[in-house]
């Protein structure tokens, strides 16, 4: 395996002074940062665009066995990346967003699994994506390719292949990345040995999309976008803050909302007067932090690709690729989950290897299940208890 551990320029895209607060990829070193990365090579698209080198940034927590059979993958959702557990750092600008699932003891025990996270193709936190520097030294921009989900998974493959798994003892994601579960499972079946799709769907429905497409618009309408070339000066950041705070809208469930904010002004802020409600504050705050961190290429890119998941695509529909499954299957979904659907979780759940499907309650809507530890940590030790 190829592994980059020392790279310079961080913070910054070559040719140009521009602060990159969200692209890092050229400035980790291994005394100040935990991930690794790995150039798996070229990868060809689906839609037949051709990346000539292709870097995967991972984490890891425990040792490989001999056998190499306890590696777990765990794949994070759209805006996560490979920090799961642990504090904020020089190239993490936020704690570990499944904090308390990986470690001794825990739910993933670092103590029998050998544990994997990596950055998603397309993503902005060390694996190739947007802001990364294309072979002619500058950014790709508005030349990356379009991602889709299978994509995502075969670069996931390629950096097994590169770590020598041939089979993983799970893998498991929520959201986002219980699309690639379900795509690892049905795509390459010899090599899950168990499945955990927690708050995902077999396919993006129109519901789903119809929630996708003001977001893109919001970035791509942006004055600052540039057709996505933007690196050379100000990023589209208001429009990806409107963005999110359309998407964190469908993350929370109404009841959370209406109980938690209701119709109550922002403090010293009066509504009829130009002032804002504080359920207003919020969603703005929540715009305001994912534009210290994220690049919008990026969110453009993993949102337009989620629209295209589909299980189902060409091998038959989504029964005949459920059937593919030779995984033990674990389904989980979030009672109160207003983006994916309970019913979603349900129609997984019927393939022949599911084991169990797990109602989680939760008042917080799909965000539960990234909140709601115990219970999760409940899913996880079952899943992987044997």
């Amino acid at each position: 395996m190829t592994a980059v551990s020392d790279r310079t320029g961080a913070g910054t895209t070559a040719g140009s002074g521009f602060a990159l607060p969200y692209q890092d990829d050229h400035g980790a070193h291994p005394l100040r940062d935990a991930r690794i990365y790995a150039d798996v090579g070229p990868l060809v698209t689906e839609s037949g665009a051709r990346l000539d080198g292709v870097t995967m940034a991972y984490e890891t927590w425990g040792t490989l066995n001999p056998l190499r059979d306890n590696a777990i993958l765990v794949l994070h959702a759209l805006t996560g990346d490979s920090h799961v557990v642990g504090p904020p750092g020089p190239h993490h600008p936020t704690p570990g967003w499944w904090d308390g699932l990986i470690g001794p003891g825990a739910p993933l025990d670092s103590e029998r699994f050998f544990v994997i996270a990596a950055n998603v193709l397309g993503g902005c936190r060390g694996t190739t994506g947007p802001s990364s520097v294309a072979p002619d030294g500058r950014p790709y921009g508005s030349r990356f390719p379009q991602v889709t989900v299978r994509d995502q998974v075969a670069a996931e493959v390629l950096l097994a292949d590169q770590l020598g798994i041939d089979r993983f003892a799970a893998v498991l994601g929520g959201s986002m990345g219980g699309m690639r579960v379900l795509e690892w499972a049905v795509g390459y079946p010899d090599r899950v040995a168990r499945a955990i799709a927690l708050a995902t769907c077999a396919f993006f429905t129109g519901d789903q999309i119809a929630w996708s497409v003001p977001q893109i618009a919001a970035i791509r309408a942006d004055p600052h976008f540039a057709g996505g070339d933007y690196y050379d000066g100000p990023a589209p950041l208001a429009g990806m803050g409107i963005a999110r705070q359309i998407a964190h809208t469908t993350y929370r469930s109404a009841l959370e909302l209406d109980t938690r904010f209701g119709r109550t002004a922002q403090t010293d802020e009066d509504p009829l007067r130009g002032g804002r409600f504080a359920v207003q504050s919020y969603l703005q705050h929540h715009g305001d932090k994912l534009n210290r961190r994220f690049d919008p290429n990026s969110y453009l890119v993993l949102t337009e690709g989620m629209n295209s998941h589909d299980i189902g695509r060409g091998r038959g529909g989504v029964d005949a690729a459920l059937q593919r499954i030779a995984a033990e299957l674990t389904v989980a979904v979030v009672d109160s989950d207003r983006l994916f659907l309970p019913s979603q979780g349900e129609l997984i759940a019927t393939a022949p290897t599911a084991r169990d499907l797990v109602t989680m309650h939760s008042d917080y809507g799909h965000d539960g299940f990234l909140i709601e530890a115990e219970a999760i940590a409940g899913v996880v030790r079952d899943a992987v208890a044997n």
